[in-house]
Order: C-alpha cells, then sequence, then structure tokens
C-alpha cells in the first residue's frame, strides 16, 4: 500500500508550490488561488459520467429509494455536508439523501481516521440502513483507496443498489468497485497530500451538481426556483414569499395572500394562482403529477 500510495496524484509533489513558505501572505494565496482555478475544469471533463451517475440516483428515487454518500475524513463530511443541505433547501425527509463516514458523528468534528481502515465498518454501516435494490451508493475518496468505502461499495453491489465512485486519481481502487466511475483529476496539491483543498474542492463542487440536478429531475425546483424551501424562519419566510411573486409574476400584496392561503407552501401558492384553484385542489393536482410544477401545467 505504501508503494501505491507514492503512484496517487493527490500525493503528488507540485513544483508550483515549492516556496510556499518562503514568499509573503499575499503571494501564497495567490498560489492556493491559482491551483483552485484548475479545479472547475477538472470536474468539466467528468461531466459525462456525473450525469448517468445522477440518471441512477433519480431512478431510484422515484421507486422510494435513497442516496447515500460514503466517505472517511474530509470526504465523509463534505458527504454528510452536501446531505444535510438537502432537507432545508428541498423539503425532502433526511432519509432522501444521507451522508455515512467512518466513525459516526464523533468523526464530524473530531479525528478518527483509523475507522477508515475497516471495510467491514462501511458494509455494517449500509447494513443499518436496511439498504435496497432502490437505492443509489456514492463511494466518496480523495485517494480512491480507504478500505471503509470499499467495504461499502461491495455490499452495496452484493445487494443491488446502484454504485458510483468520486475520487482525485486515475485509475482509482474505488472506481473497480463502482457501475460509474467519477475521477476528477487535479493534480499534486498546494500542500503534499492536503486532500482538503483541491481534491476537497471538487469532491464539493461534484456532490452539489448530484444533489441540485437529482433534486430538479424530481420536481424539488420550477424554472431555478426552489419552489421546496422549508419556511422555517424569518429569512426564508420572506424568501418563500419572494419566490412566490417571481415565480407568479404577480404582486407584492397577492405573494402575501398567496403565501397565507397556500400554508406557507411555495409549490401550492404557483398552481393556486396559476391554475384558479383552491390550496386543497392544487395539493390534489400535485399529487396527481408527481408532485411537479410542470407536469400540473402540461396536463391542463
Amino acid at each position: 500500500m505504501k508503494e501505491s500510495l507514492k503512484s496517487l496524484d493527490t500525493e503528488g509533489i507540485n513544483p508550483d508550490s515549492k516556496e510556499i513558505d518562503k514568499v509573503s501572505i499575499l503571494e501564497k494565496i495567490k498560489i492556493i488561488n491559482n491551483e483552485d482555478k484548475k479545479v472547475a475544469y477538472a470536474v468539466e471533463k467528468q461531466l459525462s459520467q456525473i450525469a448517468a451517475f445522477i440518471e441512477h440516483v433519480v431512478e431510484g428515487m422515484k421507486k422510494g429509494g435513497r442516496l447515500f454518500y460514503v466517505g472517511a475524513g474530509t470526504s465523509g463530511r463534505l458527504g454528510v455536508l452536501d446531505a444535510s443541505e438537502c432537507t432545508p433547501t428541498y423539503g425532502v425527509s433526511p432519509e432522501v439523501v444521507q451522508g455515512l463516514m467512518a466513525g459516526g458523528e464523533m468523526a464530524l468534528s473530531g479525528s478518527k481516521e483509523e475507522t477508515e481502515d475497516d471495510p467491514e465498518l462501511g458494509k455494517r454501516d449500509l447494513m443499518e440502513k436496511n439498504l435496497t435494490s432502490n437505492d443509489t451508493v456514492l463511494g466518496i475518496a480523495a485517494s480512491g483507496r480507504t478500505p471503509y468505502v470499499i467495504g461499502a461499495l461491495q455490499y452495496a453491489n452484493e445487494i443491488g443498489a446502484y454504485t458510483g465512485s468520486l475520487s482525485c486519481t486515475q485509475n482509482a481502487i474505488i472506481s473497480k468497485e463502482a457501475k460509474t466511475a467519477i475521477e476528477v483529476i487535479c493534480g499534486a496539491e498546494v500542500i503534499s497530500g492536503s486532500t482538503r483543498m483541491k481534491a476537497g474542492t471538487a469532491q464539493k463542487m461534484v456532490l452539489n451538481i448530484i444533489s441540485t440536478a437529482s433534486m430538479i429531475a424530481m420536481g424539488k425546483v420550477y424554472k431555478n426556483y426552489m419552489v421546496d424551501v422549508q419556511p422555517s424562519n424569518e429569512k426564508l419566510v420572506a424568501r418563500a414569499k419572494r419566490l412566490i411573486q417571481l415565480a407568479c409574476e404577480c404582486t407584492e400584496d397577492e405573494a402575501v395572500d398567496l403565501y397565507e392561503k397556500s400554508k406557507g407552501s411555495v409549490k401550492c401558492a404557483i398552481v393556486m394562482y396559476e391554475c384558479h384553484v383552491t390550496l386543497e385542489e392544487a395539493q390534489k393536482l400535485l399529487k396527481q403529477s408527481d408532485d411537479n410544477i410542470n407536469n400540473v401545467l402540461n396536463n391542463q
């Protein structure tokens, strides 16, 4: 394993940052920023693979399946972060997108790196979630070789769940365990081996794309408005009213009235306005149309 570690893209020595410890603060951050600029282009090269994976995520979700992100260390924390954002942004149950990481909740804020070396832990964590063939599992590891992730992917394949991998090295070991392999090659880090930097940025970008595109496909977005936002505080209430006004192209007073009549449901408010129906009728139309506003409007 030591020899294989030396050959990983994420473990290379970056010649452009060899003097980073000697230059000014401004020069240090210029070096970091120049490296960060490369990440989006690296992600772009994997868009076809990312799209293929998302199609399976959506297919599974339409059957009641869930999306699991599985990782360790920085990769695991990024998965947990992206999963946790889906509920407040898109109004889905916390069960729909879940992040699992080696070491569990204690590893989110502390170091439990030793747990990533046990493939049985990855298998066990998915077993505890009662994984099914409708679920989708994305194994995340910058190095592409984390045993915890490998164990999880192997178990997911046994169950018949669709599997994907997200790594930042070529010909990653986890790629061999996944039906769709995403390899975002960002090159050597500014600080050698510190994969929370470019690799972490790349992983966050890909996870953003996966969750966002999946939620759009599931009808959680109308035009480019997050119409299932949960108005749980003052800021989000104001945002919900603003979204109603923008989507319906109505006055502010009309939007406030719709917000009240829809009991805070942006999606219902839009259907009420566009179809000239009551809240109860809007709810019925949405239920008949996979909870998708466009489906409702196309059937009118």
